[in-house]
């Protein structure tokens, strides 16, 4: 599967809206991890790495911010700014995400547990690697 935007479940009332997330048909993966990142001063970068393996779907959940995908020959850009949609990542992609509007936050969910061995933190040797399975 590609990188793709998802739209997930939105329910609205007068209330407010809710989004919800599960495994089985609304994301391409049994979730194991999620995290998020809060705090980020404007003007800073975070990810610049890739993965073996791991799969995860990026959730703006408050604010806005970018995020640039790299699947070792083009690179594709999105703006992520809706807690409605997420970002599929598959595995051999490396991904920066940067511009964070003030109070971001960006949620992660993750196809697997953390584990270093499953990063690609050398851009060249992510690049390698992903032209070499293609």
């Amino acid at each position: 599967m590609k990188a793709q935007i998802i739209q997930l479940p939105k329910i609205e009332d007068v209330r407010g809206s809710l989004t919800f997330v599960e495994s089985s048909g609304v994301i391409p993966f049994e979730m194991k991890r999620v995290y998020y990142l809060y705090d980020v001063p404007g003007g800073a970068s975070r990810a610049a790495h890739g993965h073996k393996a791991l799969e995860q779907l990026v959730i703006a959940v408050a604010g806005s911010f970018d995020i640039t995908l790299d699947d070792g020959f083009e690179k594709t850009s999105y703006s992520l700014n809706r807690s409605y949609y997420g970002l599929y990542v598959p595995p051999m992609t490396w991904r920066d995400l940067d511009n964070f509007s003030s109070g971001a936050v960006c949620l992660v969910l993750a196809s697997g547990y953390y584990d270093e061995s499953d990063y690609y933190r050398d851009y060249d040797e992510f690049r390698k690697a992903a032209r070499a399975g293609a």
